[in-house]
């Protein structure tokens, strides 16, 4: 890990034992009002342990065994709870706290306006956890429609998802309804725009399985692939070595011809400066501009020109990249944020965060997809697991 990362670190712990310790305050205060006996110990141990567990649920760490994939199950639905309990505790303080400033409640009626609030934290909390654990069990598919500068000789179906973060909690499942949502659309090229992983191959249960579904995607032209954030650490080898066994052709800064009616560029992510030092190994991300002679001396060579360019990459904090060479950029890595609010986040950090986008007309068509699985916290609140279907004309 970077310094830069070591320090992210730090502070994010900061940040979380100073929430930890809020709500753990008020919840003690909200049960010693309704039980005033109610034992503290009691309380700070199975507190403890549960801000414990939440906490395992946020972190890159490797996890094969099941007892252990189980904690991260539990953990992950915790920190959804938790998030919004916290929200909701300051929220309702806040509130209580102005009304009691504007005369609204009396002061000796203030302790019990706060037993109120955190009761209704509390159910809220627990009510939008539940429906962010159920949304997240389903996969939509959203539909556009882009009509390029450059003719791709016919209506191209792409499909696009990214995101699968294999490994993670029940990411397997997913796959099989990703695998047969895709089957159904009927598509001419897929690509997954990175994130194939959760750090660890290892961490897949059932390896075997998930290539052989990846082998089932039924498609005219194949199953290409971009490399994300994620697709990284001491396991990169396996994880290249498995897309390989399922027939997914990854694309390392690379790009590929097809049936010459389109040019197929897959970019390798940016690592950010707080992943861990083995990140790719020795690959970089290089200059668009070298790929870009490339595909120029490949087109020349086969007396090709006017072919539309589609580029995979994972992360759209990219988009600057690409101008008018490229038709149309595929990415994912937003997940949209997830979950609200952290979407108003993820929104004002990208250019575009979700859907379609395109600066001007000499610019790319931009697709930024919601991926197809949710990351660490097994929930969706206010964004959808997606797939997306691209019909290029």
């Amino acid at each position: 890990m970077s310094a830069l990362g070591f320090i992210g670190g730090i502070i994010f712990i900061i940040f979380y034992l100073a929430a930890a310790f809020y709500m753990g305050k008020r919840l003690f205060g909200w049960f010693r009002f309704v039980f005033p006996k109610f034992n503290l110990w009691a309380f700070l141990i199975v507190f403890a342990i549960l801000v414990v567990v939440a906490f395992w649920a946020l972190m890159p760490l490797a996890y094969p065994i099941l007892f252990i994939y189980g904690v991260r199950m539990v953990g992950g639905y915790l920190s959804g709870f938790f998030m919004y309990l916290f929200l909701l505790f300051a929220l309702g303080d806040l509130v209580v706290a102005a009304m009691g400033v504007v005369k609204l409640i009396k002061a000796d009626a203030v302790k019990k306006a706060r037993f109120y609030a955190g009761v209704a934290a509390v159910l809220i909390a627990i009510a939008v956890t539940g429906y962010g654990a159920y949304n997240a069990t389903h996969i939509i598919i959203t539909n556009y429609e882009v009509q390029l500068s450059r003719d791709p000789g016919g209506e191209l179906n792409i499909v696009l998802v990214s995101d699968l973060h294999l490994g993670e909690v029940f990411s397997e499942r997913r796959l099989e309804q990703m695998v047969a949502y895709i089957n159904s659309l009927n598509p001419d090229i897929v690509c997954i725009a990175g994130d194939i992983f959760n750090d660890d191959f290892y961490a897949i249960k059932n390896p075997e399985r998930a290539a052989e579904l990846l082998r089932s995607i039924e498609t005219n032209y194949g199953v290409f692939a971009s490399l994300g954030n994620h697709d990284t650490g001491p396991t990169l080898g396996s994880m290249i070595n498995f897309l390989e066994e399922s027939n997914v052709h990854l694309l390392i800064d690379e790009h590929v011809i097809i049936d010459d009616r389109v040019v197929l560029i897959g970019r390798l992510d940016e690592i950010p400066p707080w992943i861990r030092g083995d990140g790719f190994g020795v690959m970089q991300r290089v200059e668009f501009s070298y790929i870009m002679a490339a595909v120029r001396t490949d087109l020349s060579y086969r007396g090709l020109s006017g072919l539309p360019i589609v580029v995979i990459d994972h992360n759209p904090a990219h988009i600057n990249e690409f101008g008018s060479e490229v038709d149309l950029a595929l990415f994912g890595h937003t997940h949209r944020g997830a979950l609200f609010p952290v979407n108003l986040i993820t929104n004002a950090m990208f250019v575009t965060h979700y859907g379609h986008f395109q600066r001007d007309s000499y610019s790319p068509h931009v697709i930024v997809t919601q991926g197809v699985h949710a990351w660490s916290i097994p929930m969706r609140v206010g964004t959808n697991n997606e797939i997306a279907q691209i019909l290029v004309r």
